[in-house]
């Protein structure tokens, strides 16, 4: 195939990839009340081999060829649609960390600290439990997958919170800067650095190689210390030059694309995955008509044109299929029930102990149960890097899914009872 051609089959590949997650977004808009990017994780599975390769097998495979015919190698076209996932989850995740507001950390520490604590415990330590039986099946984890290996990869799993999710649901209830929305954010972020931390470890275990933990976790530790002292200070000039010009131009652009790249590469280079860079570098960026700006200038490209084909990239992973056996379809509903229970109940229960009503320690214990893009994330990683199979990752994909698409509709569902809630006399 030659290089023609797989720019043909990609542009087909993107604009069926936009078609079905525009349409299925506004199905979910309209009647489940979803947000797009929630549908765009659906979509994707729907693309793959659960839907499009049920329903036409050939035309799937022709569209979204996974290997060489007449090889086991993977195809280039997959490559291609790897890579340009890649751009667009790197992209989204800086415009995640330019929304962050690093002094939420300070303002609810003590109660961030016990949710995130709460929020960690309880779901990696059913997830730890449900681990020993999966390894012991073998249909779940690959053969140089140990007891431990697996224990800790699952209990990781089970932590991770769909940060973005719930930074922009928080967002769109009008919760930014409140308690809660502090809290859950706080919370959300400590989780996900955690969830990284022991993937790091998994890695390393797994390689025998120790020394893997060290660069990840020093070097990460460094890396972020660094981007949000060091870097922020000399970052804050790309304000007073937007400021200068009266927009970014191309040369703010390129100079904050150079640091957005370097950043990525450094994180994924020791370990940690670019994604990390991306929401560190964010986290860095002055804040004002710069961070702005460049939100706007990415948000379409980033949210509409890129991160629908990692979507996709996942979903082409993801075949219900394979839990056709009635034994590994009750190793997925346990991975959803042990999920819900670990996250929503152990949150609830931290938040609530920390001074906030039942009302809103339940709302928060509703949003860091979503998993969302974060758990897609770190599912790749796991398949890419041989930990875990496409049973597996087919499982935790639908207690992704489940999960997130729990998170508004609930949400909402609680919000609206507070509000009816009649007031004590």
């Amino acid at each position: 195939m030659t290089d023609v051609d797989l720019a043909v089959r990609f542009f087909l590949q993107l604009a069926v990839i936009l078609a079905t997650c525009r349409v299925v977004g506004w199905l979910g808009s309209k009647f489940l009340g979803q947000t797009q990017v929630v549908m765009e994780m659906v979509a994707g599975v729907m693309l793959g081999p659960s839907l499009f390769g049920m329903i036409a097998p050939n035309a799937q495979a022709w569209l979204f060829p996974m290997v060489v015919e007449g090889s086991k190698g993977k195809h280039p076209s997959m490559s291609i649609l790897y890579v340009a996932s890649q751009l667009g989850l790197v992209l989204y995740m800086f415009c995640v960390g330019m929304e962050f507001d690093v002094d939420l950390l300070k303002q609810r520490a003590r109660g961030a600290v016990a949710v995130s604590l709460a929020g960690i415990a309880l779901p990696f330590a059913l997830g730890a439990v449900l681990s020993i039986s999966m390894v012991q099946n073998g249909s779940f984890f690959t053969p140089n997958v140990g007891a431990a290996e697996g224990a800790l990869y699952l209990g990781a799993a089970m932590c991770i919170t769909a940060f973005p999710m719930l930074a922009r649901i928080i967002y769109e209830r009008g919760l930014s800067g409140t308690s809660m929305g502090t809290l859950a954010l706080a919370a959300g972020a400590s989780d996900d650095a955690f969830a990284w931390a022991l993937l790091a470890v998994v890695l390393a275990s797994m390689n025998h190689d120790m020394s893997i933990v060290q660069v990840a976790l020093g070097g990460g530790t460094a890396f972020a210390i660094t981007m949000i002292t060091v870097g922020k200070h000399y970052f804050a000039k790309l304000e007073s030059w937007t400021k200068r010009e009266g927009k970014i131009t191309p040369p703010i652009a390129v100079t904050t694309f150079l640091i957005l790249s370097l950043a990525a590469y450094f994180t994924d280079m020791i370990g940690i995955y670019a994604v990390f860079g991306a929401f560190i570098a964010g986290i860095a960026m002055p804040r004002g008509n710069f961070s702005q700006e460049m939100q706007n200038r990415l948000e379409h490209t980033t949210g509409s044109l890129l991160l629908p084909l990692f979507f996709c990239y996942s979903g082409l992973n993801t075949n219900i299929g394979l839990l056709i056996d009635p034994q590994l379809a009750m190793f997925a509903v346990l991975a959803v029930v042990f999920a819900i229970v670990g996250k929503w109940g152990g949150c609830t229960l931290a938040a609530r102990f920390t001074g906030e009503t039942w009302q809103d320690a339940n709302k928060i214990g509703v949003l860091m149960n979503a998993r969302g893009l974060m758990e897609l994330i770190i599912l790749n990683i796991g398949l890419a890097q041989g930990v875990i199979t496409k049973t597996l990752y087919t499982v935790m994909v639908i207690m992704a899914i489940v999960t997130t698409l729990m998170a508004s509709p609930i949400f909402v569902w609680l919000s609206h009872r507070s509000e009816l809630k009649p007031l004590a006399t």
